[in-house]
């Protein structure tokens, strides 16, 4: 399998990016809004890592991925799994459902989509 390295290092700045968020800022903005729409990026982009093909609709899948985990964690998925004292898992599944979170992916959805039908214009011109 033949990794794409442009995405395989946009995935890795954007996990320090994340890092950071989720380590040294505590605000009201970039923590829980800017680091929302961001996560949204960075699973697009790991998957890009690895799929090397074109899937018109993935930022959708993304949006729909990251919508399940903010539905697990109304359910308090962590808790039923017993992963409460789990500062890793409580983190990367999250421990709170809140309606923002969901809106926060839709908008890294739409800049997905917008960055890939920017792309994809951009290329139908170059062959010309």
């Amino acid at each position: 399998m033949k990794l794409n390295v442009k995405f395989l290092f946009l995935s890795i700045g954007l996990f320090l990016v994340e890092l950071s968020i989720a380590l040294f800022v505590r605000d009201n903005f970039i923590r829980p809004y800017v680091g929302d729409v961001l996560v949204v990026i960075l699973i697009y982009c790991v998957i890009r890592t690895f799929v090397r093909r074109k899937i018109k609709l993935l930022p959708l899948y993304v949006f729909l991925f990251a919508v399940f985990v903010e539905i697990l964690q109304f359910f308090d998925i962590v808790s039923l799994l017993r992963l409460e004292n789990n500062v890793i898992a409580k983190t990367v599944i999250g421990s709170f459902f809140d309606w923002v979170d969901i809106l926060c992916y839709f908008i890294g959805s739409v800049i997905l989509m917008i960055i890939q039908r920017c792309c994809v214009m951009r290329c139908r011109q170059n062959r010309f």
